[in-house]
């Protein structure tokens, strides 16, 4: 099961630079991650400081 990231997003970034597949990129207004290339590792919902990347259900 792969993450995703919410609309609590607020664009800081911190997250990109933590995942370690490259799966996380800039979307229009928010950060978007690719489901097919996330490891479910959790990198980077550790690092994002308003909660927005979250495991899917």
């Amino acid at each position: 099961m792969a993450y995703k990231i919410t609309d609590e997003c607020i664009a800081c970034g911190a997250c990109q630079s933590e995942c370690a597949v490259e799966a996380i990129s800039e979307g229009d207004d928010i950060y978007v991650i690719d489901p097919d290339v996330c490891i479910d590792c959790g990198s980077c919902a550790d690092v994002c400081p308003v909660g927005a990347a979250q495991p899917e259900e």
